[in-house]
C-alpha cells in the first residue's frame, strides 16, 4: 500500500491530489490544509468522480491533523502564499519560510522515512531550507521547478515545430525563477533530431524565452499562479518515486561540487527512483551554458543568503 500526502489544499495541492487519484499513482491519498473545510471538501469533490472514472485510489482530506499523514511514502509540499501579478517568485520568501519550516516539522514527526517533494516558492530556497532543518539525506529532498520549466519548454517547443507535445525532448535546468532558469535548447529534439534541423536558431531562442517567462504570462492572466501543469509536474515526480521508475526529471538536487557548486539546490537533471534523487547526471556543457549556470547559481545564492536573514 503506497501512502501519499499533500500539504495545502488550494489550487496546486488540489490538483496534485487530483491527478494522482485519477492516475491511480497512489492506493491512498491524503489532502491536509490549515483552513477548516477546504481540503476536505476539494477530496470528496474529487472522489465523487471515483464511480465514473472507475477509481480505486483512495483520498482523504483533513484540516491540521498531521497524524492523518502517518507512514507517507512521499510527501508534497505545496502550501505557501502563491504570486500574485507583478510579483517575483523571490518575493514571497518570508512567509513562506515559516509556513515550510512548519510544515516539514509537522510530517517528519509522523512519516520519518518519507521522501520530500517541495513545490513552495520561492522553491530552490524552500528546497535548500528543507534540508537545513530536517537532517534529512540529501537524496531524500527533491525541488519541483525544473519538471514544470522542462514541461512548458517542450509545450511551447511542439507549437514551433506543429509536433505532439509526447514526442518533443527538452529539458531546463538552472534556477526556477523567470531569469534564473535556462532552456538547453542545444538538447532540444523532435524524435531523437536536433529541433535545429527544423526551425531556426532565432525561432528557437523565442522558445526559450517565452519558456523563461511562462509562469509570469500565467500569473498575469489568472491573476494568481498557475496550477494544471505544476500539479500535473508534481504528481508525475511522485509517480518516478513510488514506481521506482529511474527517470531522468530536471529538478532542484542539493549540490556538492557537481555542475561545479555547492551548499546550493538549483535545477540538474537527476534520475528519480525509489529513494528520490539516485543520481545527479552532469551534462557536459558548453561555455555559454557554463557562463548561464554559473549565474544563475549566484543569484539562488543569494536568494538563499535572503532566506537566511528572514529566519
Amino acid at each position: 500500500m503506497s501512502k501519499v500526502t499533500v500539504v495545502g489544499a488550494g489550487n496546486v495541492g488540489a490538483t496534485t491530489a487530483n491527478v494522482l487519484v485519477t492516475t491511480q499513482v497512489a492506493d491512498e491519498v491524503v489532502l491536509i490544509d490549515i483552513k477548516e473545510g477546504v481540503s476536505e471538501g476539494k477530496a470528496m469533490d474529487i472522489m465523487q468522480t471515483a464511480n465514473i472514472l472507475g477509481l480505486q485510489s483512495r483520498l482523504t482530506g483533513v484540516t491540521n491533523d498531521y497524524a492523518k499523514t502517518a507512514d507517507s511514502d512521499v510527501v508534497v509540499i505545496t502550501s505557501g502564499v502563491p504570486r500574485k501579478p507583478g510579483m517575483t517568485r523571490e518575493e514571497l520568501i518570508g512567509v513562506n519560510a515559516g509556513i515550510v519550516k512548519s510544515v516539514t516539522e509537522n510530517v517528519l514527526k509522523y512519516s520519518p522515512n518519507a521522501v520530500i517533494i517541495c513545490v513552495a516558492n520561492p522553491m530552490d530556497t524552500m528546497t535548500y531550507l528543507i534540508h537545513k532543518i530536517s537532517g534529512l539525506p540529501k537524496n531524500r529532498i527533491i525541488g519541483m521547478g525544473g519538471a514544470l520549466d522542462s514541461a512548458r519548454f517542450k509545450y511551447f517547443l511542439s507549437i514551433a515545430l506543429g509536433a505532439n507535445a509526447t514526442e518533443v525532448e527538452g529539458i531546463v535546468i538552472g534556477g526556477h525563477g523567470d531569469t534564473t532558469m535556462i532552456p538547453l535548447t542545444r538538447f532540444a529534439a523532435y524524435r531523437g533530431v536536433p529541433a535545429t534541423n527544423y526551425i531556426p536558431a532565432e525561432q528557437l531562442e523565442k522558445v526559450a524565452a517565452d519558456t523563461m517567462v511562462g509562469g509570469a504570462t500565467l500569473t498575469k492572466l489568472l491573476g494568481t499562479s498557475a496550477w494544471y501543469a505544476p500539479g500535473a509536474a508534481s504528481a508525475q515526480m511522485v509517480a518516478a518515486v513510488l514506481g521506482d521508475q529511474k527517470k531522468l526529471i530536471s529538478c532542484s538536487c542539493l549540490l556538492d561540487g557537481e555542475y561545479g557548486e555547492s551548499d546550493l539546490c538549483i535545477g540538474v537533471p537527476a534520475i528519480i527512483g525509489r529513494n528520490g534523487i539516485e543520481k545527479i547526471v552532469e551534462f557536459d556543457l558548453n561555455e555559454a551554458e557554463k557562463t548561464a549556470f554559473k549565474k544563475s547559481a549566484e543569484a539562488v545564492h543569494k536568494t538563499n543568503e535572503a532566506l537566511k536573514a528572514a529566519l
